[in-house]
Formats: C-alpha cells, sequence, structure tokens
C-alpha cells in the first residue's frame, strides 16, 4: 500500500485538504493555528487502489508542543513513499514556507499542493512555490475540491508503482492516557 504524508506549515489547510482526500471529516479543521496536534492516519480507497494518507500537525509553531508536533510530521515523512507541502497560495512564499521545504528536501519525493486557490484565476499564483525548488506545484482549493483529483494522480505518481495489496488489516482500537 502506498503512503503519502501532508505536512506544512500551520494554517494552510491540511486536515481540509486531508478530510477532503479521504472523504470524511476525520481531522479537525479550525481557523486557529495548531488545533492539529498529533499525526492523523487514514486507508482511502482511489479506485482500486488503497492508499495510506497522513496528516500532520502544522510544522514551526514555538508553543511547548512544537517539538512533539514536528516529531510527529517525522515519522510520517519517515513512513511516507511520498510528502505533499501545503503551502497557502494567498499568502506566498513565506519564511516558514522555506524552513519546511529546507527540512523536506532530498529525503523523499515531494510536491507541493498550493492551497486556497479558491477561484480559477487564483491558480495562476501557484507557480510562485517553484522558486521552493521541490518540484511540481498543483492549485488546489481544499475548500471546494478544485485540483484535488490532479492532486491526488500526480501524488501517486511519486510513489511510483503500486505494489502488491496489503492484507486487510484488522480494525486496532488506540487509547492513550495523558496526564501527571
Amino acid at each position: 500500500m502506498r503512503t503519502i504524508a501532508i505536512v506544512g506549515r500551520p494554517n494552510v489547510g491540511k486536515s481540509r485538504l486531508f478530510n477532503r482526500i479521504v472523504g470524511h471529516r476525520r481531522s479537525i479543521v479550525d481557523d486557529q493555528a495548531g488545533i492539529t496536534r498529533d499525526r492523523v492516519e487514514e486507508i482511502a480507497k482511489y479506485g482500486d487502489e488503497r492508499i495510506r494518507w497522513i496528516d500532520t500537525g502544522g510544522i514551526g509553531l514555538s508553543d511547548d508542543f512544537a517539538a512533539m508536533i514536528e516529531l510527529q510530521a517525522e515519522v510520517a515523512i519517515a513512513s511516507a513513499d511520498a510528502v505533499v507541502l501545503v503551502v497557502d497560495i494567498r499568502d506566498g512564499i513565506v519564511p516558514l514556507d522555506k524552513l519546511v521545504a529546507g527540512k523536506l528536501r532530498g529525503r523523499k519525493p515531494i510536491m507541493v499542493a498550493a492551497n486556497k486557490a479558491d477561484h480559477p484565476g487564483a491558480e495562476s499564483g501557484a507557480a510562485e512555490f517553484s522558486a521552493l525548488g521541490l518540484g511540481e506545484v498543483v492549485g488546489v482549493s481544499a475548500e471546494h475540491g478544485r485540483g484535488v483529483s490532479e492532486l491526488i494522480e500526480k501524488a501517486l505518481a511519486l510513489c511510483g508503482p503500486a505494489g502488491e495489496e496489503d492484507e486487510e488489516e484488522p480494525f486496532v482500537t488506540r487509547i492513550s492516557i495523558v496526564g501527571r
């Protein structure tokens, strides 16, 4: 089964894109930065194939949980066949995008999803992100679904050919107990 990790700085729409791809609300989505703290995994069918998608928290937060969020993103990247870096097309390239790109460069096949291209003319701004030097850039709107099919196709192409399908995974209940 091919695995694709979705990464990026806070509040660029990673979780919304993840939810769009898997077809239901699995990750929490909010306008407040830093809502996603852990990695979230879901297997979604695309055609006849099952693909594991991994949503991660925003890289580059500066709070008490930043190191743990980045560790979870590192685990996701290490287990992925390809990585989708999500950026905000409305903001253009910001220093934190460059920092995240630097952490990703040379590790896995990468493509850039220039999110929040909510109308046809907005996609023209996606070309700016080629300057990150990470590979192909696709303008998408996770909110409206524009460009998401193209993104999936291109991300799967980065993964290489599909291997043999894993056996059906049994349902596993995961429990975390946290506190003092």
